[in-house]
């Protein structure tokens, strides 16, 4: 008895299974807490999508609604909260607030930034579940993610249409200021210089730039006229040749379609000679066709009725505008006219009257970066969404 008890002692048969049985413990620890490692990057990947979204939305809902409107209501937050909210994380949704939009200047001074974060964590009740990680204490994990969204001033516009009118100016003849009717002013009939002349400070200038905004300038309605002389007035339109293009033909093809040549502000181009009146109204004309219902609201300050996605109308149109200074020089000393565009205006084209007249509002309007170009105004009215964090 005693020997046969020594020698179970000493036996090591079926030892192996105790081996398997903890390597098969572990086996499965180690794939369970693969699968919590998985599940946080997961959760880490969703959290900054959601973050990225808000921030995206937020930046548009700035350039398109209102760079100045920052309240908690406002379209900015709530586009932002919207979007953040729409993407979930791990299935729940993220808790983000009011309180977690942020807007931030970029380099140059401009308030054009919107910072968003978003949140599931334990002080927000809504942290993540663990699986394995509770057999070490580790119940549930913070996850949270954090975006920055520009609205960055463009340099460069496609499908431009072909013809051009003045950057709005300082004015300093008519006591009430700058309307759709005034004149630029530099010179008398003369050719001297006035005492108090028109002041015209073009994009570069952020600070001090004269031009049209397009947040202050949302909704103006402009009248385009053709320009039959060589007076600078705020409607007054000028026709010119994109490249490529010449001729009444291509002139209204250029209106009624688009032309993919890429302009750039400080971009001159030649006049277009030849009455231009008819060839303008019929391509506008066959642009109202494309989006009969739209209407510009005025309530809303915006487009409604639209067969397109919001800002999509084809009715939405990209109109340079022109250095006046410029243009006075040349035309006020018997030179040629020079068309040097400085930046671009969204117009969305309003129905054609009995008379013919071609009106439009002031809107937003979406830009484009080109990186053959130099960099854009700090002042540019077209804007390009892009995350800068």
């Amino acid at each position: 008895m005693r020997q046969h008890l020594t020698r179970r002692a000493r036996d090591e048969r079926g030892l192996s299974f105790v081996f398997v049985g903890l390597g098969f413990t572990a086996f499965v620890a180690a794939t369970t807490l693969a699968i919590d490692v998985g599940m946080f990057m997961g959760a880490r990947s969703q959290a900054q999508n959601s973050a990225d979204a808000g921030a995206l939305a937020g930046a548009t809902a700035l350039a398109v609604n209102s760079f100045t409107d920052h309240t908690a209501s406002g379209p900015a937050i709530e586009s932002a909260l919207t979007a953040a909210r729409a993407n979930k994380v791990i299935g729940q949704v993220v808790s983000v607030g009011a309180a977690d939009v942020e807007f931030l200047t970029n380099p140059a001074g401009l308030q054009n930034r919107v910072k968003v974060t978003v949140y599931r964590t334990n002080a927000r009740s809504n942290s993540v579940p663990t699986l394995m990680g509770q057999l070490f204490g580790v119940a549930r994990v913070d996850v949270l993610a954090t975006a920055t969204a520009e609205a960055s001033p463009a340099n460069a516009e496609t499908c431009v249409k072909p013809f051009t009118i003045p950057d709005k100016w300082i004015e300093k003849q008519d006591p009430g200021g700058w309307a759709p009717d005034s004149t630029f002013d530099l010179y008398d009939n003369k050719g001297n210089t006035l005492a108090n002349p028109d002041v015209y400070v073009g994009p570069d200038d952020a600070q001090n730039y004269t031009g049209y905004n397009a947040d202050r300038d949302k909704g103006l309605e402009i009248t385009l006229k053709a320009n039959n002389s060589t007076n600078i007035t705020s409607s007054f339109y000028n026709p010119y040749d994109l490249p490529g293009s010449v001729g009444a033909s291509d002139y209204r093809n250029n209106i009624a379609t688009c032309n993919s040549a890429l302009i750039h502000p400080g971009d001159t181009l030649p006049p277009e000679n030849g009455n231009m009146v008819g060839p303008t109204k019929q391509g506008m004309a066959d642009l109202i066709a494309l989006d009969p219902d739209a209407y510009w609201d005025s309530t809303c300050n915006c487009v409604q009725g639209s067969n397109y996605p919001a800002g999509r109308s084809p009715r939405i149109v990209v109109i340079p505008v022109y250095d006046p200074v410029a243009y006075a020089n040349g035309a006020q000393h018997g030179k040629n006219i020079t068309l040097t565009f400085t930046n671009f205006l969204g117009f969305f084209l309003e129905p054609l009257t009995g008379a013919g007249e071609v009106k439009g509002r002031v809107t937003p309007v979406a830009g484009l970066v080109d990186g053959n170009a130099g960099p854009a105004p700090a002042a540019a009215f077209p804007y390009v969404i892009r995350l800068v964090q």
